[in-house]
């Protein structure tokens, strides 16, 4: 098949790309813009668009498909080119259902975890040499590609994401896979740009429930309040498969989780990772995995990228980084952290980067999310504010949401930066979180701060 990617630099773009040469595709590609580690992963394969922007020549009947992503506009010529000529235009999902719409599919939903649960599964799978085609949201150890299909595996782990599907689709992702096997982690208000209310945002997660296949199932985390109520309340005809956090222990700053056959040490913590572990477990099981069997390969998953990542150890301070920026993320992050590390000073930093982030009404969902910290720092960059077309945020607004006295709140990186380097580590642990690059923070300076 010969396949043509409108926006292929993306993160999740260009590794369906590879995935596709990888399959024995026929893969051209256009983009206004490339960053790393997309541009040399593309080049490697010969992927890499010669020249930056759009080129409708690009765009003719010899294609099989064009592949529409997000970062590209409705007016895009080539997307213009493609109606014209008739073309069958897929979105991301969509392109991903068609390619396993004879398989059986494995979708793990939620606001939050379902990167996590979806590489635990993987790992798992990989562990016991179990081969299934996939698609994650994170580079995962042992995993050349973020996106892998195949003709042959019966068995495709898809990461549901409930953001929408295409400039001209306006439906969520994860509407569009029909599972056979579901997983919702967790219902926190999230994509306020999209989605402007609670109401509308948790409403997006009934239809993924309904969208189930008749006779599938959903395993779903029973401890979140709308998580349970959106699934009991479904009329679905599929099998629901309720879990909690399992029980686990910590001692010296290492988790211990029970199991049948004694406490095993692993190495992910805090309560979210561990109900996020025994939701794997159950999807894991669905599989045809045991769980003895899971429990010896999960002794040794180290995390996704980016999430809860270790960056620095030294004698007496430690360091970790964590995609963490939604509230219900930065709550569930920076408790697990001080769980942890009990007797240790936890200085917690958040940056404030997304959309949602500067909307004052959704600030409020922040309150009390940086309440486990000994030491907390928001920082934002107004500019980012203003280059977002969003009304001017106040320090005194951020201090109000946040509802914590001592917030240290910081609106310019050189500021930021510098009381970062300027802390003692001895006996304390630096949380760094954001979805964005703290301002331009040299991170291996921070590591070696912490280390010496």
């Amino acid at each position: 098949m010969q396949i043509h990617f409108i926006a292929i630099g993306g993160s999740a773009m260009h590794n369906l790309a590879l995935a596709l040469e990888h399959k024995g595709y026929t893969v051209s590609g256009s983009d206004d813009v490339i960053f790393e580690p997309s541009k040399s992963r593309l080049s490697d394969k010969g992927l890499l668009p010669e020249a930056f922007g759009w080129f409708p020549e690009k765009i003719h009947q010899g294609l099989d498909a064009v592949i529409l992503g997000m970062h590209a506009k409705p007016d895009n010529p080539e997307l213009l080119r493609a109606q014209e000529l008739g073309l069958k235009i897929y979105s991301y999902p969509e392109f991903l259902y068609e390619q396993s719409k004879h398989k059986t599919r494995v979708v793990i939903g939620g606001s939050h975890g379902k990167t996590s649960i979806t590489s635990m599964i993987l790992h798992v799978l990989n562990y016991h040499d179990i081969e299934v085609d996939y698609m994650v949201g994170a580079q995962l150890d042992g995993f050349e590609r973020m996106v892998h299909l195949t003709e042959d595996n019966d068995f495709i782990v898809l990461e549901g994401d409930e953001y929408l599907s295409s400039p001209i689709d306006r439906r969520p992702k994860f509407h569009l896979y029909r599972p056979n096997i579901a997983l919702l982690s967790g219902i926190s208000w999230d994509h306020i740009n999209v989605f402007p209310t609670f109401e509308n945002y948790v409403g997006q997660f009934q239809v993924f429930v309904d969208s189930i296949v008749k006779g599938g199932s959903i395993t779903y985390n029973v401890e979140d309040a709308e998580v349970k109520r959106v699934v009991e309340a479904s009329e679905n005809p599929i099998r629901k498969f309720p879990y909690a956090t399992p029980a686990y222990t910590v001692e010296n700053g290492q988790t211990l989780l029970e199991t049948p056959d004694g406490p095993m040490p692993i190495e992910v913590f805090g309560k979210h990772n561990l109900s996020n572990l025994a939701g794997a477990k159950w999807i894991c099981q669905h599989m045809g995995v045991d769980e003895d069997d899971f429990y010896e390969a999960i002794a040794t998953f180290k995390g996704a990228a980016k999430r809860l990542e270790k960056i620095a150890e030294g004698k007496s301070g430690i360091a970790y980084k964590d995609f963490a920026h939604s509230p219900s993320k930065v709550s569930a992050t920076t408790r697990a952290v001080k769980e942890q590390y009990p007797d240790r000073k936890l200085i917690a930093c958040l940056e404030l980067h997304t959309y949602s982030s500067f909307n004052p009404e959704f600030l409020k969902e922040y309150q009390g999310a940086l309440d486990a910290a000994d030491e907390a720092l928001v920082f934002y960059l107004p500019e980012s504010v203003a280059i977002k077309k969003l009304d001017p945020v106040s320090p005194e607004q951020i201090s109000e949401a946040f509802q914590r006295k001592d917030l240290h709140i910081f609106t310019k990186a050189e500021a930021f930066h510098q009381f970062i380097f300027d802390q003692d580590y001895d006996d304390s642990v630096l949380l760094l979180m954001s979805s964005g690059n703290y301002g331009g923070l040299d991170l291996e300076a921070v590591k070696a701060r912490v280390e010496r």
